[in-house]
């Protein structure tokens, strides 16, 4: 299933209508290369210089004007969010793409595929930084690599529950809410990283898992869970301070001194 799929999301369908002008088509190719590669060279000023580099400092740094710059770039939030595309394209999508395998069971991929996420971007303060300032209703992901990472896990959610003869027609809905909680939980999270980092990594495996889990009892059917909804469990004792979990005991246990 994950033979391919990078082609498959980014390519698309070929467009039809009357086939384009040749001059044109090769002007917007080129603008099209010189962007990426602006943008490659923005994004190793943003590396080198911090968050806060201005168009004026990036230019020097990729040694070019800045009139230039704005040849091909209409504004900052312009490249913020191109930026933004690029870090998805070149780090997360093959990060991600390489963490979906058909050889592990459910849980495993669950944590794999946060944990790749949530790393890339930890990984990268100061470009989310660089994207979320040029505009705010960026973030690493944009609205585009959103809805590719959706497709992504959507094609995976389908699969699985083919697997178990269950109904995947909600797979769609579902892939929106996961990548949807998942950037809005991890955007808090880089303002001021109130938590640690492998503390986030758990808390998103939780509940997400626990979604997971959840629309699993019901086969991924509507109407067999709105029939029988789960009812609340009783809460389960927490450990003792002091105390680690024993996953296999299931059970807390005494530290070692």
């Amino acid at each position: 299933m994950t033979r391919g799929i990078e082609h498959a999301l980014l390519g698309g369908p070929a467009e039809s209508g009357p086939k384009p002008d040749g001059r044109r088509a090769r002007w917007e190719k080129h603008k099209q290369a010189r962007r990426t590669e602006l943008t490659d060279g923005t994004i190793a000023a943003i590396r080198e210089l911090g968050a806060d580099v201005g168009m004026d400092e990036i230019a020097g740094h990729i040694g070019i004007s800045k009139t230039v710059l704005y040849r091909y770039f209409t504004d900052k939030n312009d490249l913020g969010v191109a930026v933004t595309f690029r870090f998805f394209e070149t780090t997360l999508l093959p990060r991600l793409t390489d963490a979906i395998s058909d050889e592990v069971d459910e849980y495993t991929l669950t944590r794999t595929v946060i944990e790749v996420y949530v790393n890339a971007v930890a990984d990268e303060p100061a470009l989310y930084r660089f994207a979320w300032s040029a505009s705010p209703t960026s973030s690493v992901t944009s609205a585009e690599s959103e809805k590719i990472v959706a497709q992504l896990l959507n094609a995976t959610l389908v699969s699985r529950f083919d697997e178990r003869s269950g109904d995947s027609s909600g797979a769609q809905v579902w892939s929106y809410m996961l990548v949807g909680a998942m950037q809005r939980a991890v955007d808090w999270w880089m303002v001021d990283r109130p938590i640690e980092l492998p503390e986030l990594i758990d808390y998103l495996v939780m509940m997400v898992w626990s979604s997971i889990v959840g629309v699993a009892a019901s086969n991924g059917s509507r109407e067999l869970f709105m029939a029988a909804p789960p009812a609340m469990p009783d809460p389960a004792p927490l450990p003792a301070p002091g105390a680690e979990t024993d996953p296999d005991a299931g059970t807390a246990t005494d530290s070692p001194a």
